[in-house]
């Protein structure tokens, strides 16, 4: 039996996308021994982990010695990282002392690795830019061919939105590590609108979300939603999602709808790159005269 450990974090920092994406991965392996490893950082989502019925260990630290340890203890043959401190010198050295380990690296940036496995699952993701990056047996899966999507957008996809009222109705989500605000600044910015439906979606382990909770309760039209079980559902009702360009921006487009990104951190480079290419609505750090002339034509197109 195939034992596989997944090394993973989240936070009020981090973010809960890599968390997310590793559970839809590891549904590849329906026969595997599946475990996962994660620290336990302030505002992290290791309960829905255990809602989805796998086991964690938790790590004190992100040390070598700590998950080499780890790893020898539950004879892991498959190790999948997701986590951007976990870099090339260390991957080397976890297979120098574990030799028929088996690592699957995640990347999203064009970093080297040295990995059986290199999965850049988003659809910017370029197979020729990992060129001397990885070594030349490392099996290359890049681009929207493997993407990962959830479940329930597969489900939502095959659905059509019940019919709406006349009202437009708007997503607002930039994740658990919205330490800039920005949900609570486009609010600001759009709150005055007429016609419009507001859903801002967000969760407990963001550090913002009571000064946003305390805003949307001021108006009638809109609603704070927190740590929902039901987001596919969601933007298949909407007419425009206002979001960053990371992991929920792919679940966005798989379902066709319109949508305006906002960087709101480095390793977003990339995703802005190609929307910038594709001539898609995009800036790269918000400004309300910027956003306003990108939403107000957006509303306008229905």
């Amino acid at each position: 039996m195939k034992n596989i450990l997944v090394r993973v974090d989240s936070s009020s920092k981090i973010g809960i996308g890599h968390v997310m994406r590793d559970l839809v991965l590891v549904k590849q392996y329906p026969k595997a021994n599946i475990i996962f490893a994660c620290q336990d950082l302030e505002g992290n989502i290791n309960f829905k982990i255990k809602n989805f019925g796998y086991e964690i260990k938790i790590l004190k630290s992100n040390y070598f010695e700590e998950l080499d340890l780890l790893l020898k203890k539950l004879n892991i043959n498959f190790l999948i990282i997701d986590h951007y401190k976990i870099d090339y010198n260390f991957e080397k050295q976890l297979k120098s002392e574990n030799l028929n380990l088996k690592i699957l690296s995640f990347d999203d940036t064009y970093e080297k690795h040295y990995c059986d496995i290199l999965l850049n699952h988003n659809i910017y993701g370029d197979d020729k830019k990992y060129k001397g990056l990885v070594p030349e047996e490392c099996e290359l899966r890049c681009g929207e061919k493997h993407t990962l999507i959830r479940d329930e957008f597969i489900v939502q996809k095959n659905k059509k939105a019940k019919s709406r009222d006349k009202k437009f109705k708007i997503l607002i989500a930039f994740g658990g590590s919205d330490f800039d605000n920005i949900s609570l600044k486009v609010l600001k910015t759009i709150k005055d609108k007429k016609n419009i439906d507001i859903y801002t979606l967000s969760t407990s382990s963001n550090k913002n979300i009571k000064t946003i909770k305390k805003f949307t309760s001021k108006y009638e039209n809109m609603k704070l939603i927190i740590d929902s079980n039901e987001v596919a559902k969601l933007i298949n009702s909407i007419d425009l999602a206002i979001v960053s360009p990371s992991t929920i921006l792919h679940e966005i487009k798989y379902l066709e709808k319109k949508f305006i990104a906002i960087q709101t951190a480095s390793n977003q480079k990339f995703m802005m790159k190609y929307l910038k290419k594709s001539k898609e609505n995009s800036l790269k750090k918000f400004s309300k005269k910027k956003f306003l002339k990108i939403f107000e034509r957006s509303i306008c197109k229905k």
